[in-house]
């Protein structure tokens, strides 16, 4: 930890004579990568649908305040970030922003006025979306958003955080790759999907682990660790390569419709996850869900088969035979089996599985954790418009029974998770943001 502070803060790492260095000379902006000519225009509805793409409503809307106009608090590492106003207002948004200043906060990650955004702003991902895109999301913000004046809180992190020059350092590690999307394979669908997934989707920003220095280790599937879980806010991010993660185990089609809909025949969308879903993918069109579930699938070469754990039919019994079960097991039955079964199947696309869950039996217990004190709900999409939502039980369980619940759900239907103390449980009673 005091390797990151000293890094992304900027004090120490660089000594005297470098931290001069950094404040003096000037920052350097991307220029276009490609020859669209200055009075290029984008399609209509193009802008928009990058928008969406690049899931820009989740960060930058306040619950309830008005869509772009900033005032999110991001739980970070180093503090509270509060998300900026990039509606066009010319006072507290971005209406002052050149294309070329536009550009260099979104692949760059420097404001108009020169100064470093935090990385919570994922330019790191920003950097492989095409000039067209760009070009595209600006011409939308600019003309077809309304500008909204709504001075937001202003960022305020403790030293060394505050030092915003200190992510010059900080970039030389994190922008090595250069500006524009990857090479592609010659397979259309592939492509497409690996665009998505690595730029504008930004999916590495929470499922790759991140360095000790803070950044993503890994942003395109020639990196080892990219896409092989991470943490978001307490919640665990789960692999979306290698054996056993769900892209491996479900059909192309199953990943789509999660990635449109928030659930399908094994899982439902939860958390973080769930805003995606709401506020972005929905939104794409089923060929682009589909071609991000054909990379997923296939960026690893042939996908791994599921297994069938005996323990499964083991849990199946014991629950429906046994006249001796232990706490867990009684909580399971009285509170959750009427929705989820005795095998774990739950319902497809209304009440998730619970056997091989990433919630379940992830490495951090936040996620599992909060569904189990405050409930969860699936929004409401296009192709699945019923909205559902599960009952939280922080009133019903003390923290002695939620631990119980926890360790059963994370040891039944052949899940080998970790078992889960009392003691962790306080920690999430209160909602998590």
């Amino acid at each position: 930890m005091n390797t990151i502070l000293r890094v992304i803060g900027g004090a120490a790492v660089l000594g005297a004579a470098g931290l001069a260095a950094f404040v003096f000379v000037p920052v350097q902006r991307t220029v276009a990568v490609t020859d669209l000519p200055a009075d290029w225009k984008a399609p209509e509805g193009a802008g928009e649908y990058v928008m969406y793409a690049g899931d820009c409503m989740a960060c930058h809307t306040a619950e309830g305040g008005e869509p772009f106009a900033g005032g999110r608090a991001i739980h970070s590492p180093m503090g509270t970030i509060w998300s900026t106003n990039i509606t066009p207002d010319p006072e507290t948004g971005i209406g002052g922003y050149t294309l070329d200043e536009f550009r260099a906060a979104m692949i760059d990650g420097i404001r108009a006025d020169g100064a470093h955004l935090y990385p919570a702003m994922p330019y790191e991902n920003y950097r492989l979306m095409t000039e067209e895109d760009i070009r595209a999301l600006y011409q939308y913000f600019m003309e077809d958003v309304a500008p909204v004046n709504n001075a937001v809180e202003a960022t305020a992190l403790s030293f060394p955080f505050n030092m915003r020059f200190g992510i010059r350092a900080w970039n030389w590690l994190a922008l090595a790759h250069e500006a524009g999307p990857s090479a592609a394979t010659g397979d259309a669908a592939f492509d497409r999907g690996a665009y998505l997934v690595q730029g504008a989707g930004h999916c590495a920003a929470c499922h790759s682990p991140r360095t000790t220095f803070m950044a993503q280790d890994g942003l395109t599937e020639s990196d080892e660790n990219y896409l092989t879980g991470g943490e978001v806010a307490g919640w665990h991010a789960p692999a979306l390569r290698g054996e056993g993660s769900a892209p491996h185990v479900w059909a192309v089609e199953e990943m789509a419709a999660y990635l449109s809909t928030g659930r399908n025949a094994h899982s439902a969308a939860n958390g973080e996850m769930g805003l995606v879903v709401r506020d972005s993918l929905q939104h794409l069109t089923d060929e682009d869900n589909l071609a991000i579930a054909t990379y997923l699938k296939a960026m690893d070469g042939e996908p791994g088969t599921p297994t069938v754990a005996e323990a499964a039919t083991t849990t199946e019994t014991m629950l429906t035979e046994a006249t001796d079960l232990d706490l867990g097991a009684r909580l399971y039955m009285d509170n959750c089996s009427a929705c989820h079964f005795v095998d774990g199947k739950g319902a497809a696309e209304i009440f998730p599985e619970l056997a091989n869950n990433s919630i379940v039996t992830a490495p951090q217990i936040g996620g599992l954790a909060n569904v189990i004190l405050h409930g969860a709900e699936l929004p409401s999409t296009e192709h699945r418009p019923m909205k559902l939502k599960m009952q939280g039980y922080a009133d019903r369980l003390s923290d002695d029974e939620v631990a119980a619940l926890m360790t059963f759900l994370r040891q039944a239907w052949g899940n080998d998770a970790p078992p889960v103390a009392a003691s962790e449980i306080g920690a999430f009673r209160a909602p998590a943001h």
